[in-house]
């Protein structure tokens, strides 16, 4: 039984096991902190399991603003550590891509720009990358690669990702969120000075 979650765009908790077993999500992208928790619980009270039945955490890495990333990762960390169950970390677009031969995942990561991750069978083979709505025509072969728009990720769709990915024999160890800017906040420059 896999755990699932994915912040890069809304929030999306699900758990997995022989099929999606149950799957809770909102599009609201900046309330992530407010819904995780609620959304770990409601998956295991919808599948009338125990999280003692999780066996895997599955996290989404983004590509995707950096306070939302953080929040998804973090609660992946909290709930694996606290089960001691292995985690596993994937990049957000290729749940996406799941059942695409070749396409190219965009999703929108809020300042008038959109993250783009272009899909050979289900293999990333460029990006991700930032861009903007007037040049991803540009940046990514859209022709080759048609275009994916996902509002939001499914973390049940993120899970299925996992286990395609663990069967192909790839690592999946780094929980390295996939930031493609700088944060808004940034450490100052040391104290300010007081006056009277």
């Amino acid at each position: 039984m896999i755990l699932a979650i994915d912040t890069s765009a809304g929030t999306s908790v699900a758990l997995v096991g022989d099929g999606i077993v149950a799957e809770a999500a909102t599009d609201d992208t900046r309330s992530h902190a407010e819904h995780i928790g609620v959304f770990i619980e409601r998956v295991l009270a919808d599948s009338g399991v125990t999280p003692d039945a999780v066996t895997a955490v599955v996290v989404g890495l983004g590509p995707g603003p950096f306070t939302g990333l953080r929040v998804g990762i973090a609660a992946g960390i909290a709930f694996a550590l606290g089960r001691a169950v292995p985690i596993h970390g994937v990049p957000s677009h290729d749940a996406a891509a799941v059942g695409h031969r070749s396409c190219t995942v965009v999703t929108d990561v809020r300042r008038r720009e959109l993250a783009w991750t272009t899909y050979r069978d289900g293999v990333a083979v460029n990006g991700p990358s930032l861009t903007t709505e007037g040049t991803l025509a540009a940046d990514a072969d859209l022709r080759q690669f048609p275009e994916v728009r996902a509002t939001t990720i499914s973390a049940a769709m993120l899970a299925t990702a996992a286990l395609i990915r663990i069967e192909r024999g790839d690592d999946l160890a780094s929980l390295t969120p996939l930031y493609l800017r700088a944060p808004d906040a940034t450490p100052g420059n040391g104290p300010k000075r007081v006056t009277g």
